[in-house]
């Protein structure tokens, strides 16, 4: 996919440029193929098995008169000893890199054909008559590898081209040692089939390598490269990528229009150019609580996609499935850290609309423990002076949010929804994170809603044991307040409040690397800057 929409970040000129080659293909589809390479050595170790068991057991039966073969039996055990080694190189070996296991796999293939070309000449004596329709196991054997091993055309033939001469080559030494073998014409036409193969065996490559290009092409944003899906939800996918030339790591989030109500290519236009003006808008933020946003762009299909850093670490909903509802003062600690970075948004006239949870992520940044980031400000909306409200993903007729975490204004249908909004959905963020709970539970998301707007909250402290001091109950239940009036009028006046509750501060870095060490042991150790440890939950930044 190519970028079509203007880009955020000013192109890198190729100098130096470190990304594949086009010939290279991309590490999934080798990667599956070594796979297949494996399987295959292991049903050729299979056939080997079932003519040892046919010369050693069936064909005794049959004719009792008859010897056994020792040259057949003595072929049939190397060949089985040999897939197996292949197997085991291919699956279980560590060592090389999958492209070097594909050569190496060429190499078992040319060993196959001289153990068939063996067979042909030294355990059974050559046909001495012409035979038009003799063909050999060795053209089979070039056809099925050239199938399953992506490497060049170049290699390929090769390879192949080696493979379809053992069987000639076994003829003329069958005919030095004084064994009748077939005219020299006769020869060549018992052969014809080997050749045939090996020329054939270029297209299957060709075809791979050109899937290849295009399954690349496909994962390629700009500078980028997907690596890995990390997570899927209703608004799009968030995928693990690189970028080609830095060699650093990203989240990748894509986003297309029809998942987020599009009805025409008239309203798609519409949503992907307010998706470029806020992405402009969240990549200015500059809270470092607030998920940095490298670069933005429309692909050819219409995607949008925004690459930002990859966090290491778990999202709050997360984190209270797993571990449980948090201790006053981390939850405090916390949820300062989380208005630092509304209060920037809100300073700059963004309201997010969609604080939950799930798009708060707790995570490791350098030697910081606990370090909150607000992540999806894909529901943000402007309120530039002077100008009527701009939703970004609202259209005619469409409710965004979560109802979970929904304030009344926003249920009831306010045309101007402000930053007090964000205020009551972090106070049912505080909530869940004291109680793991709920503000309010429901059969179905409209009752959950008619809540938000008719019912009165019970207050944390009576919904948990744990302790939980008067003043940050108190600032809990001012955030959930129904009228906006009655609220902290955005979030740096509640993130001044948030100071003030002094009886639960004892949380620090201390406490939380503490925490960190005992119950996410693999996220506490050197990471590498090429490829750090992901513990990432696509979920978070998929917003479902």
């Amino acid at each position: 996919m190519r970028v079509i929409a203007r880009r955020a970040q000013t192109p890198i000129p190729n100098v130096g440029d470190t990304r594949r080659t086009p010939t290279q293909l991309p590490d999934e589809l080798v990667e599956e193929q070594v796979h297949r390479l494996g399987l295959f050595s292991m049903v050729v170790g299979g056939l080997w098995a079932f003519g040892l068991a046919l010369d050693v057991l069936l064909i005794p039966l049959t004719s009792p008169g008859r010897n056994l073969n020792m040259r057949a039996v003595a072929l049939e055990i190397s060949g089985m000893i040999l897939g197996a080694l292949m197997f085991w190189y291919v699956r279980h070996h560590a060592g090389p890199c999958a492209g070097r296991k594909l050569e190496v796999g060429l190499g078992y293939m040319i060993l196959n054909a001289v153990w068939i070309a063996l067979l042909n000449t030294w355990v059974f004596a050559p046909p001495a008559d012409q035979q038009l329709l003799h063909v050999s196991w060795a053209a089979v054997l070039i056809l099925i590898f050239s199938m399953i091993t992506p490497v060049s055309p170049g290699k390929m033939l090769v390879a192949a081209l080696v493979a379809a001469s053992m069987d000639p080559l076994a003829l003329w030494i069958a005919h030095l040692r004084g064994v009748a073998v077939p005219p020299l014409l006769n020869s060549l036409i018992l052969v014809l089939p080997n050749y045939t193969c090996a020329m054939v065996a270029m297209l299957p490559a060709r075809f791979l390598r050109r899937v290849g290009r295009r399954l690349r092409e496909a994962q390629e944003l700009g500078s980028y490269q997907l690596i890995e899906l990390l997570g899927q939800g209703g608004m799009g996918e968030v995928w693990r990528a690189r970028h080609r030339l830095l060699a650093r790591s990203a989240a990748i989030k894509l986003v297309r229009p029809e998942v987020l109500g599009a009805r025409n290519d008239a309203e798609s236009s519409v949503i992907l150019r307010r998706f470029e003006r806020e992405a402009r808008a969240t990549a200015a933020l500059s809270s470092p609580h607030t998920i940095h946003v490298f670069d933005f762009g429309v692909t050819d299909e219409g995607t949008f996609y925004y690459v930002m850093e990859l966090l290491i670490g778990r999202d709050l909903e997360n984190l209270v499935r797993e571990f449980g509802p948090v201790p006053a003062d981390r939850a405090i600690f916390l949820l300062r850290q989380v208005c630092h970075s509304l209060a920037d948004a809100h300073a700059r006239g963004l309201v997010h609309r969609d604080i939950k949870p799930a798009n708060i992520y707790v995570c490791r940044m350098g030697l910081e423990y606990d370090f909150a980031k607000v992540l999806d400000f894909g529901l943000v909306k402007e309120r530039a002076q002077g100008a009527g409200p701009q939703s970004l993903l609202t259209l005619e007729q469409t409710t965004t949010g979560t109802p979970a975490y929904m304030a009344p204004e926003i249920i009831l249908g306010d045309t101007d929804v402000d930053s007090r909004a964000d205020v009551y959905a972090l106070g049912c963020v505080a909530y869940f994170l004291l109680t793991g709970q709920l503000v309010f539970e429901g059969d179905t998301p409209m009752k959950m809603l008619m809540q938000h707007v008719n019912a009165t909250p019970i207050p944390p402290s009576q919904r948990t044991e744990l302790s939980i001091p008067r003043e940050l109950d108190e600032l809990v239940m001012a955030c959930l307040a129904k009228n906006p009036r009655d609220r902290p009028q955005n979030a740096e006046e509640l993130f001044s409040m948030a100071l003030e509750c002094t009886s639960c501060g004892s949380w620090g870095q201390h406490g939380a690397r503490a925490w960190w060490e005992r119950h996410l042991p693999e996220l506490t150790g050197p990471l590498s800057i090429h490829e750090p440890e992901i513990a990432m939950n696509g979920r978070a930044m998929a917003a479902s």
